[in-house]
């Protein structure tokens, strides 16, 4: 399988990771002592999400490893896609959820979806992949949604954090969280926002891994939306008060994200 990331050997390995998620999520959702640590309302987003993983991400792999075992190249970017996000949102259950009885199993998830990226970058040729795509592949919008994400979010934590350090105080959503720090602060100013910018500008240049990267984020964002989007019903229908106006913005998130990747791979090669 060589112009398909070489996942006829690793493919295999999202099986017991699917297991994982699976078991973790129905424990999440199922027995109230796993988030009983918690304040309330992070308990209620941890349920919103295992809701999101047990329906929306284990289904997406299942479909993935059957597709790409028959050659489907448009699965290949939806399964890295799910891998990020599988990476980060296990990063935050195993540094920002207090210990108990997942823990092994979140270190099992996070370990496995992390590897399984490693053994993607380590295996791909990005000039192939990059060939797939036909000339008049639309980059423009791609890069632009991106770009605008990225700043969005980047806007909405440094509004937070910035003020917090000025006045050397710490951020508000820390303190309600019972943490150390805020791993989601973390990841995406570290990490996912730079990844969104710096892929963007290699798709802007066509460069290789820009092909490569894109459409991985977008699928990225497109689940990240509807975990918030459940964090958000979860929490109103357990009695807090939430703004449901925001499920519709990331709704709409998640939307647009599916539009753009469908339209960006579209132009994938017969």
């Amino acid at each position: 399988m060589g112009q398909s990331f070489g996942f006829k050997k690793m493919v295999i390995l999202t099986l017991p990771l699917v297991v994982l998620i699976a078991i973790s999520s129905v424990i999440g959702i199922l027995v109230e002592d796993i988030y009983s640590k918690e304040v309330p309302e992070y308990a209620a987003q941890g349920v919103g999400q295992d809701i999101i993983n047990l329906f929306v991400l284990v289904p997406i792999l299942l479909v993935a490893i059957l597709l790409i075992r028959r050659e489907s190249k448009f699965w290949q970017f939806v399964w890295v896609g799910a891998m990020i996000y599988s990476t980060y949102s296990y990063t935050v259950y195993c540094f920002g959820v207090h210990f108990n009885a997942l823990f092994l199993v979140y270190c099992g998830i996070l370990g496995l979806s992390f590897y399984l990226l490693i053994g993607f970058l380590m295996s791909i040729d990005a000039e192939t992949i990059k060939n797939w795509f036909e000339d008049k592949t639309p980059i423009k919008m791609p890069t632009i949604f991106l770009f605008i994400v990225a700043v969005l979010f980047y806007f909405l934590w440094l509004s937070e954090v910035i003020p917090a350090l000025i006045n050397g105080k710490v951020p508000e959503s820390v303190k309600e969280s019972g943490l150390i720090t805020q791993p989601i602060h973390v990841l995406d100013i570290a990490l996912a926002l730079p990844g969104f910018v710096i892929s963007g500008l290699l798709l802007r240049k066509k460069q290789s891994f820009g092909y490569v990267l894109v459409p991985s984020f977008l699928i990225f964002i497109i689940v990240m939306a509807l975990a918030i989007g459940g964090m958000i019903v979860v929490m109103n229908f357990k009695g807090f008060d939430v703004d449901l106006s925001m499920t519709i913005i990331f709704a709409l998130i998640a939307i647009i994200s599916a539009i753009i990747f469908l339209a960006f791979t579209r132009h994938l090669k017969k």
